[in-house]
């Protein structure tokens, strides 16, 4: 047993450099620092915490059901720990990045992390192109929801309502897309909150923390998880022979390759490549992958 044990949990609401903003369970807010050298936590860690005068020292973190990450090659980001759902907001005017989505769907399959895809702005005509993109994502399994956030709050309201009870849900989604409009929706004072923790930590009242976490309703059964931008997701991390048993679509035809090793791109007698040649994967979902192989093998090389 952990001699921390006997200390308080709180939770990890807002973060930015090295001080974080934890929530105690009756709702008291305090700044706390990690003891030593390194901080190692993220938004939605539960951590052991002892009072350092109006402020608090971390102690400790309590293991972490996942932990989603990006690594490119200069540096891991986490963006945070014990999600339920990742949800990605999509549209068709922007159109959204394929790259992008595929890229975030990885690494939250990597960590166990349930994703569901929003199709937002359904009432502009660009949608049409949008959901034919997306056809191949909810033919391998992967959830997609509709709204029209602007266009039709109160119906949006009514089904993010119902995706998002009860869940720790983390919202990505690139400028333009409605992932602000979608937290003005569903989080009253949502502007006022993020500020609250903004100031506190230092952060300018302008400055995004890393991530925050908002609480849907008063019984505090649901939160939302904002990240703010949507730059490309780095898979350094990830090495490119476990590529094709994290993409659904691809993963489906694996043990059906002439050779054990088969990396799915040249090798004769590969059971990925024949679906592909039948029409069972889509073209576009083979180049991702084939120039994420690329670029994960030269990073491999690198390091």
């Amino acid at each position: 047993m952990s001699r921390h044990n006997d200390l308080d949990i709180g939770l990890v609401v807002g973060a930015h450099g090295r001080h974080v903003m934890i929530e105690t369970p009756e709702g008291r807010r305090l700044i706390a620092h990690p003891r030593g050298k390194k901080s190692v936590c993220v938004v939605g860690d539960r951590v052991r915490w002892q009072a350092a005068g109006d402020e608090a020292v971390i102690e400790a973190l309590e293991p972490r059901r996942n932990l989603l990450a990006r690594q490119d090659e200069w540096r891991t980001k986490s963006f945070a720990a014990n999600i339920d759902l990742l949800l990605v907001v999509l549209a068709g005017e922007p159109m959204f990045s394929e790259s992008q989505l595929t890229r975030a769907l990885i690494a939250a399959e990597d960590a166990g992390i349930a994703a569901t895809l929003l199709l937002n702005k359904i009432d502009l005509p660009a949608a049409a192109v949008a959901r034919e993109r997306l056809k191949p994502y909810r033919e391998m399994g992967v959830a997609v929801v509709e709204s029209a956030l602007k266009a039709d709050p109160a119906a949006s309201r009514r089904t993010l309502a119902a995706l998002l009870a009860g869940k720790t849900t983390l919202v990505l989604g690139p400028s333009g897309m409605g992932k602000s409009t979608l937290i003005n929706l569903m989080v009253p004072r949502a502007d006022a909150q993020v500020g609250e923790i903004s100031q506190a930590l230092n952060a300018g009242r302008h400055t995004t923390t890393t991530t925050t976490w908002y609480w849907l309703d008063d019984a505090k059964s649901g939160a939302l998880l904002d990240s703010p931008g949507f730059q490309e997701f780095g898979l350094m991390h990830i090495a490119p022979q476990r590529l094709a048993e994290l993409m659904p679509d691809l993963r489906t035809h694996l043990g059906q390759c002439r050779f054990y090793n088969c990396t799915h791109r040249h090798e004769p007698g590969c059971g990925v490549r024949a679906a592909a040649e039948r029409g069972e994967i889509s073209p576009n979902r083979v180049r991702l992958y084939e120039g994420l192989w690329d670029e994960l093998e030269a990073g491999q090389r690198k390091g």
